[in-house]
């Protein structure tokens, strides 16, 4: 008899983005008249950059003649992408990451779900909340909590991000093995300091605790003073890993490309203690799991490194955060209290003591703007609600003129 992962079963009945859709679904069919604008998922609208597209082509045509063709290649990367991650998301901030230590892949959703697998079920899970889902719902399925219970799961250390603490996790008062961090953050905005993740670096590296620090939106950070990387930190290299997306940098939502940093002095612990290579664990999962990006991808990711690229993915960037200023000044100014928007593309939103999918049905009904309710991220987002900077300037304007109408 073939028998279910009845893991799965402990998951709730909808995934967050799947609930919105089918309710946005119902409220098109009801109001056909009426012209949605998405400000929720955080999916990109401006075009492929033109270095991009190019390199794209280029790539393509590499495929079409037999000289230059390519078939399989590596499963961690080609070389001419990792060496360009390795000497500029990294070694130019002072990061002593290799080229060698860089795991291209398509995307850092597919990474942070599926780097669990390499640890043993029964470890200590230490989760933010409100939190991306998809960490939580990976270990869900891999067996690590109990039953959903009072908006939770059993097994589960939460880390409350609320209002009275910056929305920043906080240390945990019990030893955990496995902790995820997202800066800036997914939902809320937030940003971590540099002190505060030396804080976390040290319990790591003290409870021979992993992070796992999704570092997805660093290209949004403006702020100086603020680490773009946890490899900024002393001892990172020896407790964490981080992942990385071109997503939302440079448009790759539909093209798919994202890398995973795994330093080799990154190690895990066998039952007896003995302590083995992390970096060589990823690197056995992938050879036997993933058969690498396509080529013309890797191609078109190498563009964005260009001097080109650069100033192409910094206008596309720049754009993004300049919707975010208007969405948090509109709600400010409709007497919100919000955080994010200045680091981060997210604005999170104090729905003013609604429930959040009230407050993204209000919004829906009355204004037809798609926002995010923050009850989906966790028991501690329910209050607030995420509106995201990625659509058209236009939009936005005409997105934040129908909430100023609404809730006024």
């Amino acid at each position: 008899m073939i028998r279910a992962n009845e893991n799965y079963r402990k998951l709730k009945a909808s995934y967050l983005f799947s609930d919105i859709a089918r309710r946005v679904e119902q409220f098109q069919k009801d109001n056909p008249d009426t012209r949605v604008i998405r400000l929720g998922i955080g999916d990109v609208t401006r075009a492929l950059p033109p270095a991009v597209i190019a390199a794209f082509h280029k790539g393509v045509d590499d495929m079409a003649a037999d000289a230059t063709f390519r078939g399989y290649g590596p499963e961690q990367g080609y070389a001419f992408l990792r060496e360009k991650i390795a000497a500029h998301d990294f070694q130019a901030r002072g990061a002593d990451i290799a080229a060698d230590e860089i795991f291209v892949s398509d995307g850092a959703k597919c990474d942070t779900g599926n780097f669990q697998e390499l640890f043993a079920e029964d470890i200590r899970v230490a989760m933010p909340d409100p939190v991306y889902p998809v960490y939580l719902d990976t270990n869900v399925m891999a067996g690590r909590t109990g039953e959903f219970v009072d908006g939770r799961y059993e097994n589960i250390v939460y880390m409350d991000c609320i209002k009275e603490n910056r929305f920043l996790p906080q240390l945990p008062e019990t030893p955990v093995d496995l902790i995820y961090l997202c800066f800036p953050n997914n939902p809320t905005g937030t940003c971590a300091t540099k002190q505060d993740l030396a804080d976390w670096v040290a319990y790591a590296i003290e409870n021979k605790a992993l992070i796992l620090f999704d570092a997805a939106y660093e290209s949004f950070v403006r702020d100086d003073a603020l680490p773009r990387t946890i490899y900024e930190i002393e001892g990172a290299r020896k407790v964490a890993v981080e992942f990385r997306s071109f997503s939302k940098t440079a448009g790759f939502t539909g093209t798919r490309c994202g890398y995973t940093v795994v330093p080799r002095d990154c190690q895990v612990f066998l039952s007896s203690g003995d302590a083995v290579s992390l970096h060589g664990l990823w690197n056995r999962r992938q050879s036997t799991k993933f058969n690498g990006v396509s080529y013309p991808v890797q191609k078109a990711a190498q563009a964005i490194y260009t001097t080109e690229g650069q100033a192409q993915i910094s206008e596309l960037v720049a754009g993004y955060l300049g919707n975010a200023d208007i969405i948090r000044k509109t709600m400010a100014d409709l007497n919100f209290d919000c955080v994010g928007g200045d680091n981060s593309p997210y604005i999170w939103v104090d729905g003013q003591g609604r429930d959040s999918w009230e407050f993204f049905d209000l919004l829906l009904h009355n204004a037809g703007v798609v926002c995010t309710p923050g009850g989906g991220f966790g028991r501690c987002g329910n209050p607030y609600i995420r509106i995201s900077a990625f659509n058209s300037r236009d939009n936005v304007i005409e997105a934040m003129a129908r909430l100023k109408e609404a809730l006024k």
